[in-house]
């Protein structure tokens, strides 16, 4: 598995001390209640401490040649005036440093009205300052008491932005915090689709440098970064790298501390400025797409089970209440031809009858290659109860045989045994050559039904179709939820 944390030349195992030791404040803190505030509030802190550094590094490099360099944050509200003013030694003024409800009133009063400027002040939406003032427009400081607030600034400040072992190392604990979130309620659920997924999805699309890569429910980035560090193997050219940084990664999402985890999820993993905006994908009119609107990767896992509005079921050719339906349209049309997608949706969309899913599947076999079709195990996605499946995809010419896999880790996936590196190596070996083996096998597009375009997962290898579940492997399962249930009953117990 690759979920582990490694520490890198010593620093990450102080690193992962000092996240664990601002969750503990986070965790005695009065106005944090949840896994999603504890990540809101590292969220905040974290991104004024990397933007300290990064204004740091750059007023180094410019006095090294002797240019001035003008600071984005002005003293009076950068990290290091307010939350860690040194002393000649290095060590913390305590002096100057704010504290108690003089740091409230700071913060609320003074620090996130003037960041929150930054929106109308900043040229375009691409640059780093509009984002500053979006993140700050959509989050709040949680925090009552002064003196936790203190505690977390402080501990913030020993974290270091500085060489790309301690990004690394920072971004690898950042998905960590994400992960728990995830797994801590159906609401997380929504921010966190697992890595080890999605490293596959990434291995059979195979984008590459100089194509733009589009995620329009990023989510927490997971697919931008995971597709970044695919990318970012091997020795790259100065211009290659301007490249993946400012002309590859392109997202959208919707609810606001999803939108902050994002920036600073593709931060962390070393795009200085995202190119993520926040805004409601669906509410844009597939007609207005044009050519420079299109995009050479989609990678995406929309949210299942959302319903949108009547006015914004308008802006789709196919209307349907379903969020993930509405998602595969906008990604169809904004693939530009020849475009690849991997799009994880539910499994029912391969054999609902009602005319949406109908036109639907009719749309994707007819205007778009649909050459694999990954069926996932249930417990793939932690607290959400549904099955799904992974498309790929190529828009621009008609599908001619689809390849299924199902993929059978041999166990129940929970939160004990999640899904893994491993369990994937499989398919993707296998998906190269489109090869038949008892868990996968292909199907000719003429043998598809004409009027119901049914895709459902039927192996002829023996088996049922996969839809139904043996009433003994549901019995496992809730067998296997119930170990979880008691064993974070036992953590509760060990902290009372």
């Amino acid at each position: 598995m690759q979920d582990i944390v490694r520490p890198v030349n010593g620093a990450g195992s102080h690193f992962q001390q000092t996240f664990k030791n601002i969750d503990d404040v986070l965790w005695k803190e009065a106005g944090c209640t949840t896994e999603l505030d504890y990540t809101e509030q590292s969220s905040w802190m974290l991104f004024l401490k990397y933007l300290d550094d990064l204004e740091h590094e750059r007023a180094l490099k410019a006095q090294l040649l002797g240019k001035p360099y003008e600071f984005i944050i002005d003293k009076a509200h950068r990290w290091s005036t307010w939350a860690a003013p040194k002393k000649a030694d290095g060590s913390l003024d305590h002096d100057k440093a704010l504290i108690g409800d003089d740091l409230i009133e700071f913060v609320n009063g003074g620090l996130f009205p003037y960041l929150q400027g930054f929106k109308e002040r900043a040229e375009s939406p691409d640059t780093i300052e509009y984002k500053i003032g979006e993140i700050f427009s959509e989050i709040k400081n949680k925090f009552r008491s002064g003196y936790s607030l203190r505690e977390a600034v402080e501990l913030t400040d020993e974290l270091r932005f500085r060489s790309q072992e301690e990004k690394h190392e920072l971004s690898e604990l950042y998905e960590a915090k994400i992960k728990r979130m995830g797994n801590a309620g159906r609401n997380g659920g929504e921010y966190y689709t697992p890595r080890p997924l999605i490293r596959a999805i990434v291995q059979v699309v195979k984008p590459k440098i100089g194509e733009r890569i589009y995620d329009g429910a990023v989510g927490s980035a997971g697919f931008l970064c995971e597709s970044h560090d695919y990318l970012r193997r091997g020795k790259l050219s100065t211009r290659q790298l301007e490249t993946l940084q400012t002309k590859t990664f392109y997202g959208k999402e919707k609810k606001s501390l999803a939108y902050v985890i994002a920036i600073m999820n593709m931060i962390l993993h070393g795009i200085e400025a995202p190119n993520i905006i926040h805004t409601n994908t669906l509410s844009e009119n597939l007609a207005d797409i044009q050519e420079k609107d299109r995009y050479d990767v989609v990678l995406a896992n929309p949210p299942f089970g959302g319903k949108e509005r009547k006015e914004v079921q308008q802006n789709f050719p196919i209307r349907t209440g379903e969020t993930a339906f509405l998602f595969l349209q906008h990604f169809i049309k904004i693939l530009k031809a020849g475009g690849r997608g991997g799009v994880v949706i539910k499994n029912t969309f391969l054999s609902n009858t009602d005319n949406a899913s109908v036109s639907l599947r009719k749309l994707l076999l007819e205007s778009c290659n649909l050459h694999t079709v990954l069926d996932l195990p249930g417990g793939t996605f932690q607290g959400a109860g549904v099955k799904t499946v992974v498309l790929f995809f190529e828009k621009g010419v008609p599908t001619r045989r689809v390849w299924f896999y199902q993929l059978d880790p041999g166990r129940n996936l929970g939160k004990i045994k999640p899904l893994n590196d491993d369990d994937l190596a499989e398919f993707v070996t296998l998906q190269k050559t489109f090869a038949a083996t008892p868990k996968s096998w292909s199907v000719d597009a003429e043998t598809i039904d004409q009027t119901t375009f049914d895709l459902s997962v039927k192996n002829p290898n023996g088996g049922e179709e996969i839809a139904h579940r043996s009433p003994a492997a549901i019995l496992d399962e809730i067998a296997a939820l119930d170990a979880e249930s008691a064993e974070v009953l036992e953590e509760i117990k060990a902290l009372l």
